[in-house]
């Protein structure tokens, strides 16, 4: 009889631990990533077509890092748009 209660007993506190470890192991869900529009690119690219030897600069930058689609989009948002 005392070894049922301390069997149950272990096998209750094995699978709250199992239980607590599998809670802390799921991380944060990530954000969605923001989405360009078709507006929002023909925004840009009529922009960036103001300053075609800065546009230039910032795509060599984005090719030498790699970027390619809407991160491509993003850095180059942001290279053109710093002084």
């Amino acid at each position: 009889m005392a070894w049922s209660r301390l069997l149950v007993a272990a096998s209750l506190t094995i699978s709250v631990a199992i239980a607590a470890a599998g809670v802390q192991a799921q991380d944060a869900p990530k954000p969605p990533r923001a989405k360009l529009t078709k507006e929002q690119i023909h925004e840009m690219w009529t922009k960036w077509r103001q300053n075609q030897p800065k546009l230039k600069a910032c795509r060599a930058d984005a090719r030498k890092k790699g970027l390619a689609g809407d991160d491509r989009w993003f850095f180059i948002e942001d290279c053109m748009g710093n002084p």
